[in-house]
């Protein structure tokens, strides 16, 4: 029988679902959707809008006839008990704050109290669904990055997720390992572009994407890119080492500029005599969403615990 499981995508301003075909790693036809999402309203204004998104892409399929729902969620979020950690210092679901969002969901939707509802990280689920989806699908040790308005890594061993070995950090996190005069998450993120530029020419720009499309004509923001790059490789040179990681896969907003910063990441590695595959993902929230799919096969799940 096949195994059919929704995949949710939680952003700031929206949520994307799809059903997929767990077993097979195949999205369902006709079944991604995409609602806009208020990161400031009330608890019920959120969680109804997420149910509401979940009601839209079980239609096709009914509810009862799925294996679970996967989410994958950005932190502070207690992942295994379902509970939101979101405060003010995180400007989003601050009314989510202590929430069973597990049993929210439950109640909206009007499923079983044991209906599968699981979560995982945002950027692990992207690694896995990259490991089974994209490029990196053919390498055993990943290290998957997301570089956008934060920095998120996550590392992958024969498709699972790998934390607290190899020297990784316990959470399996590297935004907040110290780099220079900070930690990587304020050198690997869309600020530090918009702070970088500001202070070379006093101009403020939105994001990442205005430079790319300027620094067609300003040769200070290709310094800037290039700058990145050799940051960026300079940092995950140790983890590298570490996790005898055969293949970088690069994701997020930032990854579309990356023939911008390419050549001095991969000098980095060159320098140190690192032979490491690097990829650019083409599957992007379609990895993020079979990757939270892919956390309601038990099997699989009861691995990454």
């Amino acid at each position: 029988m096949t195994k059919l499981a929704i995949g949710a995508d939680i952003g700031g301003s929206h949520i994307t679902c799809q059903v997929f075909d767990i077993d097979n790693q195949i999205p369902y036809e006709n079944s991604l959707v995409r609602i806009s999402v208020d990161c400031h309203g009330s608890k019920d204004e959120i969680i109804g809008s997420w149910s509401e998104a979940i009601e839209k892409t079980a239609e096709t399929v009914g509810l009862n006839n799925l294996a679970g729902i996967g989410f994958a969620m950005p932190g502070p979020f207690d992942y295994p008990n379902g509970i939101a950690w979101f405060n003010a210092d995180v400007q989003k679901f601050e009314h989510l704050y202590g929430v069973d969002v597990k049993l929210e969901l439950v109640n909206y939707l009007g499923l079983p109290a044991d209906f599968p509802i699981r979560f995982l990280n945002d950027a692990s689920c992207f690694a896995i669904g990259e490991s089974w989806l994209g490029e990196a699908a053919n390498y055993d040790r990943i290290i998957a990055i997301t570089l956008g308005t934060g920095f998120g890594t996550t590392f992958i061993k024969n498709k699972l997720t790998v934390a607290g070995i190899y020297g990784i950090p316990e959470d399996g996190f590297l935004y907040h390992i110290p780099f220079q005069y900070s930690i990587a998450d304020d050198y690997f993120s869309t600020r530090w572009f918009i702070r970088e530029y500001k202070e070379k020419t006093g101009i403020q720009v939105s994001d990442v994407k205005e430079l790319a499309e300027l620094s067609k004509t300003d040769s200070k923001i290709s310094e800037i890119f290039e700058i990145f790059g050799e940051n960026l490789g300079r940092f995950l040179i140790t983890w590298i080492e570490k996790f005898k990681a055969d293949c970088i896969v690069l994701g997020g907003s930032i990854s579309k500029s990356f023939p911008l910063f390419k050549k001095q990441m991969k000098e980095q590695f060159e320098k140190n005599s690192l032979r490491i595959a690097v990829c650019l993902s083409e599957t992007d929230e379609t990895a993020a969403l079979f990757g939270s799919a892919k956390l309601c096969d038990n099997d699989f799940y009861s691995q990454i615990l």
